[in-house]
């Protein structure tokens, strides 16, 4: 989906800040693997990535990578094109392993880690991906569907596999028979990360040509439908947003070579894949890998070792720091850029942070489908805080009426967007990429305004989409899977305002077992959904409303938890 030239009368480009060209190159590197190349040649020796204490160099995960891509292609006989899903979170397994991946020319399916087999088995299966590189504390789910999959090569890794001796032995040590983390597994063939690598120095890696055009990530996002669904994104999709961050960033005044960035959210989310990972190659520089950000404590350590200057995040993970007593403690002098996506930025804790750090965390808006960035507010301090900002360069977004007409500045509507960054489609799912584009504009499925100003706002959300802490949670998966809890007649699904999480889940049950309990429920779905879907709320009915033609409607019971909570 091409990019149009960039319309310089449109209003936000009044706004823009002083250095930022309205257009990008979405073909500055001919792949992703070319990015790479240049990325290692410039900043060979400075640090690349650092979690748990160690640090690795650009330099060695050049070196790494290529090892795990000529396994790939010499002891496994992948080829261009094979999908290999990706199962583990912020470690330094994770570059390696993913950018070798793409060097070798296959393509990154990502997968959350927290995922059930249930989750696994649908996304592996929908993407036909061959191999997989998992962390063995996930192993045993992948165990209970494997067969079931055509997934043919399974490699493990562990948490400690890259942080030397004789931390590697220690951390290992203590996942697995300490704290108990690694439940057993027994899945025959399986090669482990490091033994990968060995095998892999053993053979010369080979380059593959790979066209900017060529798939590079399945990103699966949900849909209102309830089926999840593979966004496939070109090289060329990711390297657009690439070069926008690139020159967005310039206000910002961070040396190449330079910067530390945080990365707290999952690089296997599309968010901190684009802005961390792969921005770190154009810019070099480190990414500091929270591989549990939950725990606040060691995420507050970590972040005293370093002179940070970036930070990406979501709403709910500044609040966390921002309530934690030992916050006081992190030297911001440093901080020049603070991202904020994912979910709302509430005013509140852009309040405070900007009070805590002296910089005021800077709002943007994407989504899977667009590699994710469409807009930010600008990096020069000329934050408007309650908007997403303005659109990134060659990138055009505009609000349309129900009946696909423009909207006039300030009416509410739906956003749709297009610009170079806008996915390829759907995997295998044609249906559903014609439902999304309105010609070459996506549409967001997003309420927003535009302001006189050309800064956008968003309104309202996808009419059923439930956000829980960043995540987008559908309710037709949720009430597909309660149904099958036995003594469940009906069930429907919606979201209730929570302050900390922004929304939780809530179902109304209508009972076919008497004896049916809100423990029963959960209990189900815990075996059947990753934690952050699993209803919070449960309330029984005894019938739930439905239209003339017997579908179950969840708007009246949405207005009627709206109205509670303004009272």
């Amino acid at each position: 989906m091409e990019t149009p030239t960039t319309n310089q009368t449109h209003p936000w480009l009044r706004f823009y800040p002083k250095g930022v060209p309205y257009e990008i190159n979405p073909d500055a590197y001919p792949s992703l693997a070319a990015l790479m190349e240049e990325g290692f040649r410039r900043f060979t020796d400075r640090p690349a990535y650092a979690c748990m204490g160690e640090q690795i160099t650009f330099g060695e995960v050049d070196r790494l990578s290529q090892q795990f891509a000529a396994f790939l292609q010499n002891e496994l006989g992948l080829k261009k094109g094979d999908n290999i899903a990706i199962q583990m979170p912020n470690t330094l397994q994770y570059p390696v392993a993913m950018f070798g991946a793409l060097r070798a020319g296959l393509v990154v399916v990502n997968t959350n880690p927290l995922y059930t087999p249930r989750e696994m088995q649908h996304q592996f299966k929908d993407s036909g991906a061959k191999a997989i590189v998992i962390l063995a504390n996930f192993a045993s789910n992948l165990e209970k569907i494997l067969e079931k999959t055509d997934i043919r090569h399974v490699i493990v890794t562990q948490l400690g596999d890259l942080l030397g001796f004789p931390k590697k032995q220690i951390v290992n040590a203590v996942v697995k028979y300490s704290k108990k983390l690694v439940p057993p597994y027994t899945i025959p063939k399986a090669i482990s990360f490091n033994d990968a690598l060995n095998r892999g120095s053993k053979h010369s890696f080979q380059p593959v040509s790979i066209q900017s055009n060529d798939l590079a990530f399945i990103q699966y996002t949900g849909g209102t439908t309830g089926v999840s669904k593979g966004a496939v994104l070109s090289h060329r999709n990711l390297i657009a947003n690439v070069e926008g961050q690139d020159v967005w960033m310039r206000p910002a005044n961070i040396p190449d070579g330079q910067g530390v960035i945080v990365a707290a959210l999952p690089l296997y989310h599309v968010y901190a894949l684009t802005t961390n990972a792969l921005a770190a190659l154009k810019n070099g520089s480190m990414n500091l890998l929270i591989t549990n950000p939950r725990d606040l404590n060691a995420f507050i350590s970590d972040l005293k070792k370093y002179p940070i200057t970036a930070f990406t995040g979501v709403n709910t993970l500044y609040n966390g720091l921002l309530n934690h007593p030992r916050i006081g403690e992190v030297n911001f002098n440093h901080l020049k850029v603070t991202s904020a996506g994912g979910m709302a930025l509430q005013t509140s804790v852009a309040e405070r942070w900007a009070k805590l750090t002296g910089n005021t965390p800077c709002e943007g808006y994407g989504l899977t489908e667009t590699s994710p960035v469409l807009s930010s507010n600008p990096v020069d301090g000329t934050v408007r805080v309650g908007t997403i900002g303005l659109p990134w360069p060659s990138t055009e977004m505009k609000i349309i009426r129900e009946d696909g007409s423009d909207a006039p500045i300030g009416e509410a509507g739906e956003i749709v967007a297009r610009g170079p960054q806008v996915f390829v489609g759907y995997y295998n799912r044609p249906d559903e990429t014609a439902k999304a584009m309105l010609g070459d504009w996506f549409k967001t499925g997003d309420i927003g305004v535009m302001n006189e100003d050309g800064f956008f706002k968003i309104v309202d959300r996808k009419k059923d989409m439930i956000l829980v802490s960043g995540f987008n949670v559908y309710p037709n998966e949720i009430e597909d899977v309660v149904t099958q809890c036995p003594g469940v007649l009906e069930v429907a699904c919606i979201g209730i305002p929570d302050a900390k999480s922004t929304e939780v889940v809530k179902i109304f049950v209508v009972k076919k077992d008497p004896e049916l309990t809100a423990e029963t429920i959960k209990a189900f779905c815990r075996e059947n959904l990753t934690a952050y879907k699993i209803p919070k709320l449960i309330e029984f009915r005894n019938e739930l409303p439905k239209s003339n033609v017997g579908k179950i409607l969840r708007r009246p019971l949405r207005d009627e938890e709206m109205a509670k909570v303004n009272k």
